[in-house]
């Protein structure tokens, strides 16, 4: 008689993942092409003090709020994590990562590299994705491109961003976005993730 079949069960804990990268690498870009392509994470949105630029919707690419209320959800225990970049705050929502972790749902974070090295401190099983540009000349090139620095400014973001580069051992795994080729970086990035479900040891994250 044949004997029936057992499926084996795994569980699959849901991944925090970090993107992060220097300033005008094109972390933005990455997770509106990820958005648009249907899949499946928990984009988590920043609060920021920074002045909104005018392409920019609150909300949706940043929770834009003021130094006052900014300092309300630190004095409140609101921020998983939180800092001052170029003369400006920066924070991530603590309760919004929590839920979408509770309920089993993949969450994604795109914050800057002085954040990332923060979560990493406390958050160390969560998976952390460096996004860099093909070159240092590359990276300079799209940060003048984007016009909304002064030149005080831009020199002190490219300045940054070349320190930053070096913080590349603190991270899990490395895309490359090369100019043209969005798509074959947000490939690389869900290949990460498919890769890191497969794991026999998967990340457990608790907040």
């Amino acid at each position: 008689m044949k004997k029936a079949s057992r499926e084996i069960a795994i569980k699959k804990a849901p991944l925090l993942i970090v993107l992060s990268g220097p300033s005008g690498v094109g972390k933005d870009a990455i997770l509106a092409k990820m958005k648009e392509s249907g899949y499946p994470l928990e984009y988590i949105t920043t609060v920021t003090t920074r002045p909104r630029r005018p392409a920019e919707r609150d909300n949706v690419d940043y929770h834009f709020i003021s130094l006052e209320r900014f300092q309300e959800t630190v004095e409140s225990g609101e921020l998983l994590e939180w800092a001052e970049v170029y003369n400006n705050w920066y924070g991530v929502p603590k309760e919004t990562v929590k839920k979408a972790l509770d309920r089993g749902q993949d969450t994604i974070i795109k914050i800057d590299v002085q954040g990332a090295t923060t979560i990493k401190k406390i958050i160390p099983q969560a998976l952390f994705i460096f996004l860099i540009p093909p070159s240092v000349e590359e990276l300079v090139t799209r940060i003048k491109q984007r016009r909304t620095e002064s030149a005080f400014d831009l020199a002190l973001r490219i300045r940054l961003a070349e320190e930053e580069m070096e913080q590349l051992p603190l991270f899990d795994y490395v895309v490359v976005n090369r100019p043209g080729e969005i798509d074959q970086a947000v490939s690389e990035i869900k290949a990460i993730i498919a890769a890191e479900k497969c794991r026999v040891s998967p990340r457990q994250v608790s907040l």
